[in-house]
C-alpha cells in the first residue's frame, strides 16, 4: 500500500501524479499533483503513515470535502473531491498560488496596521460565510491560511470544523483537545466544542501577531502556553506596538477575552468594528489586562484528569516494581 510518507516527484496516486510536497499537517501530508483526467494542477491530502490506519480519517475528510463543498467564497479553499487509493482515503482540493500568512508574518511582521486590517477584514468575511452556513474552523492559524499573489487570504484545513449536529469522532494519535495551543481558546483548552466565539478568539491572537510579529501568550511547552491563555494577563497591544492606534488595542483586546460572553457576539459584529475602528469604544483597555478570573489552571478539569491519570499509572509501576522484588 503506497504510504504518503513515501511519494515523490512524479509518483502517480491513482490518477495523479505527484509534483511536489507542499507541507506536512497533523495528520496529513499535503502535495501538489497533476490530474491526468482534468489535465489541471490540484492539491493532494493524504493520511501520514500514523493516521492511514484510523477508520475515522475517511470521515474526517468525506466532513472536511462536504465543508468545502458548501462554502462558497474567495476567502475560503474549495474542495474538489475525494477517494480511495488501495484503502488510502484522500482529499482533493484546488490549488492555490500564493505564500501561507506565517510565511508573511517571517517575512514582514510587524505589519503596518493598515495592512493587517486589511488581512483580518477579508478572513472576518470568509468565516462570517462560514459561521452563516453553522460552519466554525476551530483550527484557523497562521498555517492555515494562504494568501494568493493578488492579496486575497483564503482559509484552508477545514478537517477540525465543528458543523451543526456533528458529533464528535476521535482521531488515533490526537489529543481531545481541538486546535493548536498558540490559538486555542479557554473554552476548547478546557475541553469544550466552542463556537464562532472561538474562531474570533482565534482571529484575534493572529491579528496580534501580525502587528507585533509575536504572540500574546507564550510558554516553554503547550501546558505552559495553555495555562497563559487561562491565567495570563492579557498584553495591551498600543503598549506592546507604539504605531497602533488604542482603537486597535482595544477591537483586538475584546475579541481574545477569556470569557466568551466578552467578546464580539459574531464575526458580522465584529466587522462592523473593523469598518468603524475610529469609534471604537477604548475603555476596554482599562480592564483589558492583569491575571485572569478563570479558576486556577490546576484545577481546570482536564489538568486534573490527566493529572490523575499519570498519579494512577505512576502508582500501578511502582506497585508492579515491588511485586517483582517481593517475588524474587
Amino acid at each position: 500500500m503506497p504510504l504518503s510518507s513515501m511519494l515523490q516527484i512524479s509518483d502517480q496516486f491513482d490518477h495523479f501524479q505527484i509534483r511536489e510536497h507542499l507541507a506536512k499537517g497533523g495528520m496529513s501530508d499535503i502535495y501538489r499533483a497533476y490530474d491526468l483526467l482534468s489535465g489541471k494542477e490540484v492539491v493532494l491530502k493524504i493520511p501520514d503513515r500514523m493516521s492511514i490506519g484510523d477508520p475515522a480519517q475517511y470521515e474526517r475528510f468525506q466532513r472536511e470535502l462536504e465543508v468545502m463543498r458548501t462554502l462558497n467564497h474567495p476567502a475560503i479553499q474549495k474542495g474538489l473531491g475525494s477517494g480511495r487509493f488501495n484503502n488510502t482515503p484522500y482529499l482533493v482540493t484546488e490549488l492555490i498560488e500564493g505564500e501561507s500568512m506565517r510565511e508573511l508574518i517571517h517575512k514582514k511582521a510587524p505589519l503596518p496596521s493598515g495592512e493587517a486590517v486589511d488581512i483580518i477584514r477579508k478572513v472576518a468575511d470568509g468565516l462570517a460565510h462560514c459561521h452563516e452556513h453553522g460552519i466554525i474552523h476551530r483550527d484557523l492559524k497562521p498555517e492555515n491560511i494562504l494568501i494568493t499573489t493578488e492579496g486575497q487570504p483564503v482559509i484552508l484545513d477545514f478537517g477540525l470544523t465543528l458543523t451543526k449536529g456533528s458529533h464528535r469522532v476521535t482521531y488515533a494519535n490526537f489529543s481531545g483537545a481541538a486546535g493548536t495551543p498558540d490559538y486555542m481558546a479557554p473554552e476548547q483548552i478546557e475541553g469544550h466544542r466552542g463556537d464562532q466565539r472561538t474562531d474570533i478568539y482565534a482571529l484575534g491572537i493572529i491579528m496580534f501577531e501580525l502587528l507585533t510579529g509575536r504572540l500574546p501568550f507564550g510558554g516553554d511547552n503547550n501546558m505552559a502556553v495553555m495555562a497563559q491563555h487561562l491565567q495570563g494577563a492579557i498584553p495591551r497591544l498600543d503598549k506592546e506596538q507604539e504605531d497602533v492606534s488604542p482603537q486597535i488595542a482595544a477591537f483586538v483586546a475584546r475579541c481574545i477575552q477569556r470569557n466568551p460572553n466578552d467578546r464580539y457576539p459574531d464575526m458580522r459584529a465584529m466587522i462592523a468594528d473593523i469598518d468603524n475602528l475610529d469609534s471604537i469604544d477604548i475603555t476596554i483597555l482599562e480592564h483589558a489586562t492583569g491575571p485572569g478570573t478563570a479558576a486556577p489552571f490546576w484545577k481546570k478539569p482536564f489538568v486534573i484528569a490527566v493529572s490523575s491519570a499519570i498519579f494512577l499509572m505512576v502508582a500501578i509501576i511502582l506497585l508492579a516494581l515491588l511485586l517483582q522484588s517481593f517475588h524474587h
